[in-house]
């Protein structure tokens, strides 16, 4: 029978080429990470399978979260820094659609806040889409 370093290298290996061919958000990877992390302990004496096991349980978790936490792109908090310019052509009524002329083509809009009514041929931000629609406010909704 194989020594249990062995598989656990093998293990590691092809986890980690997995990742390789099939991407899974560095999850493979983290777990053939884990994996040979554990057949060097398997090496130096950790001879105990469930303990390897379960070392590699917890080892695969604990990378995986933490690959999310510093891996991932931070989401900004402000509107404002995504926000593109716009320009009505028609008058947008509160909490109805008109249309902007945005990256030259025509969109169906709304404003973001259902009190204003937007006049047309007045630049606005796009601050998100809703399906087909821009969500969008003022520009000088901004400088008050």
């Amino acid at each position: 029978m194989p020594s249990f370093t062995l598989i656990w290298l093998l293990a590691g290996g092809v986890l980690c080429l997995t990742e390789l061919f099939l991407p899974s958000a560095f999850v493979a990877f983290m777990m053939g990470i884990s994996a040979l992390v554990v057949a060097l302990l398997s090496g130096v004496g950790l001879g105990n399978v469930w303990l390897q096991v379960l070392v590699w349980l917890l080892l695969s978790t604990l990378l995986i979260v933490l690959s999310r936490r510093f891996l991932q792109p931070r989401r900004r908090q402000s509107k404002i820094q995504d926000a593109v310019i716009a320009e009505t052509l028609t008058e947008i009524p509160p909490g109805k659609t008109g249309r902007v002329l945005y990256e030259g083509n025509s969109w169906q809009a709304r404003c973001d806040d259902d009190k204003f009514t937007i006049a047309p041929h007045q630049r606005v931000y796009v601050v998100r889409r809703e399906g087909t629609t821009l969500i969008v406010i003022p520009e000088n909704l901004l400088s008050h």
